[in-house]
């Protein structure tokens, strides 16, 4: 918490609505500020809209005129998900006007400190599973927040001094921070992404470091340690600094971090669990877990609980998620691959033969990327406007078998019947979900609940 934070009667501008926006506004509206709305989207069926005006919030809707910010706010809070770039942002930088997200603004007012994760990939799992650990071992003192979903305002009004908040951060809410230190700060890896918001790849790294950017010998840096080129990037920052590694794995590793070794994850020399009691897939995975077990040891967590807590995390719904298991066929839901990147992963998480699905909304492009890593894809049943151009690119591979279907159940229950013994059954569509879903989520639970149906109906011999 910073010392004399004092809104009252402040002028805020809160630009963009939805979840954040709302938590917003409630907050602003507790500390005694001014507070304007500005959403370009119509917000005449939002219920809480009445609400808010009944407490003095004034609307500005339709648009993001530019005559607003002559109104002499105080600063802007803004929506994650609005990019600098459009013109109302970009005028406001113009003018000096202060802009930040929810995220600085509960960093000014939280008596908890904040176990901060960020990274290209993997942030989500690994946030969970440090929340997990932390849950299993005092779970009345730790919280959950950030990009998963929960505001982190929301949060910080429960948390007190003897509490952790975990929050999961991207690079939208960092970009947004100026004064925001955790406790921890954990770094899954960096990979190019998001680079239509943020411009360039520079720009996009810039965001990332901004979670470090405030670290002092007090706190503590978890960063993987296989991407080497993050070396330089952290070099002068001055917190304790805690690698993990699955590949990069050096002495210094060994000493001073969490690693992989012989089929095992080890912290500092200390086994902690072996490979084969960990239920979610893929080299992406140990990193996770490995990050989640530094955490872990920073906060002098047992063993007993770290691994407990591993060995019956089942992973995140539709992430490359264990769903069902039927005499040596194992099934995963892994929905939220919505592009081949997503895809490319889950393929690359196992060396048994992989029986797979996928499919969806045809945005132009090919499959052509996915060639490389379907070694091991023994069939194929295809589905939705993409079923085509897959199989085009699948029997480049030389996939043996390669099927068309209408939808998602008639693909599923073609798969089902031909997987044998020692399958992973795979639906990772790397396709987007709205040719015939409203979201992925929808499309993931009619998977698991098409699998779960065949294997009541059509056991296994």
């Amino acid at each position: 918490m910073l010392e004399t934070i004092n809104l009252s009667g402040k002028k805020i501008l809160v630009l963009g609505y939805a979840l954040t926006g709302k938590s917003v506004t409630n907050f602003l509206l507790e500390q005694g500020a001014i507070v304007t709305v500005n959403d370009r989207g119509d917000l005449e069926e939002d219920p809480s809209v009445p609400l808010f005006i009944e407490k003095g919030v004034r609307f500005v809707t339709g648009e993001h005129p530019i005559g607003l910010l002559d109104e002499n706010f105080d600063f802007i809070i803004k929506n994650p998900g609005i990019p600098y770039h459009i013109p109302f942002v970009t005028e406001a930088v113009e003018r000096g006007i202060q802009i930040i997200t929810d995220v600085e603004l509960a960093y000014w007012f939280s008596a908890a400190p904040f176990i901060g994760i960020t990274g290209s990939n993997g942030k989500t799992t690994t946030t969970k599973l440090i929340y997990d650990i932390l849950h299993h071992f005092h779970a009345k003192h730790v919280f959950l927040a950030g990009n998963i979903g929960i505001p982190a305002l929301d949060v910080i009004e429960k948390a007190t001094d003897q509490d952790d908040i975990v929050i999961e951060l991207s690079s939208f809410q960092l970009n947004g921070t100026q004064k925001f230190k955790p406790a921890i700060a954990v770094l899954t890896n960096i990979y190019d992404s998001h680079l239509d918001y943020h411009g360039t790849k520079k720009a996009y790294i810039a965001a990332k470091m901004q979670l470090i950017q405030n670290l002092t010998s007090n706190e503590y840096l978890v960063y993987n340690a296989d991407q080497v080129f993050l070396f330089d990037l952290i070099a002068r920052n001055k917190a304790k600094k805690i690698p993990f590694a699955v590949e990069n794995v050096t002495v210094e590793i060994k000493e001073n971090g969490a690693y992989l070794e012989n089929s095992s994850l080890y912290y500092q020399g200390e086994k902690i669990i072996d490979i084969e009691d960990i239920h979610i897939p893929g080299k992406h995975n140990l990193e996770n877990i490995l990050a989640a077990i530094a955490v872990a040891k920073i906060k002098e967590i047992p063993n007993e609980i770290i691994n407990e807590t591993i060995e019956n995390y089942q992973g995140m719904p539709h992430r490359i998620q264990p769903i069902a298991k039927s005499n040596n066929r194992v099934f995963y839901n892994d929905s939220k691959a919505t592009n081949m990147t997503a895809t490319t992963t889950a393929l690359k998480s196992f060396s048994e033969p992989i029986v797979y699905i996928g499919g969806g909304l045809d945005r132009g492009n090919t499959f052509d990327d996915l060639i490389p890593y379907l070694d091991n894809v023994k069939s194929a049943y295809l589905y939705g406007e993409t079923k085509e151009k897959m199989r085009e690119s699948f029997a480049k591979a030389g996939v043996p078998t390669i099927e068309l279907f209408d939808d998602l159940e008639a693909a599923t229950t073609a798969a089902y019947h031909t997987a044998t013994a020692g399958d992973k059954i795979l639906f990772s569509p790397a396709c987007a979900s709205w040719d015939q879903f409203k979201n992925f989520e929808i499309r993931g639970d009619l998977f698991i609940q098409t699998v779960n149906q065949l294997i009541k109906q059509f056991p296994y011999k």
